[in-house]
């Protein structure tokens, strides 16, 4: 091997390498941007799954949310008013008031208040199911939203 094609071998590595930091660079730049634009609720929503985890709740599976929130009861489910596709307007039965979509890839602070959350659960609950849902079924209906 002559000197001329070691330095050429020794360009080509460092032009390499310098590429690979690069693209690494904005990957991670792009990664970060990403975190970053994701909506609080999912961290609020976490938060919320251990207070009913510290309730005796767990695991909680999405199968188990949609199904509680197709449940029908007398004719009432959650799907009633925020209709079985979480990502399309709801109604409410009696007012007819227009809800927005309940998933929060649409309707950005969705899932962002845990006293909204808690709020909302208790008064649905009871007028659908006509008793206060458990922790269970709470955390599995927030996780099954939350991936909507």
């Amino acid at each position: 091997m002559n000197r001329f094609t070691r330095h050429t071998n020794k360009s080509r590595l460092a032009i390499v390498t310098i590429s690979t930091l690069l693209l690494t660079s904005l990957s991670v730049s792009a990664a970060n941007s990403k975190v970053q634009s994701l909506p609080l609720s999912a961290e609020r929503i976490g938060t919320q799954l251990q207070r009913y985890q510290a309730q005796g709740a767990g695991p909680f599976t999405a199968a188990a949310g949609q199904k509680l929130w197709l449940q029908d009861m007398d004719g009432r489910s959650c799907a009633s008013c925020h209709t079985a596709k979480v990502t399309d307007m709801g109604m409410h039965q009696n007012t007819r008031k227009p809800i927005d979509p309940m998933a929060p890839s649409i309707t950005a602070d969705r899932l962002t208040d845990s006293a909204k959350i808690e709020k909302w659960f208790t008064r649905n609950c009871n007028w659908t199911f006509k008793r206060d849902c458990t922790p269970q079924e709470k955390g599995d209906a927030l996780l099954w939203l939350s991936l909507q």
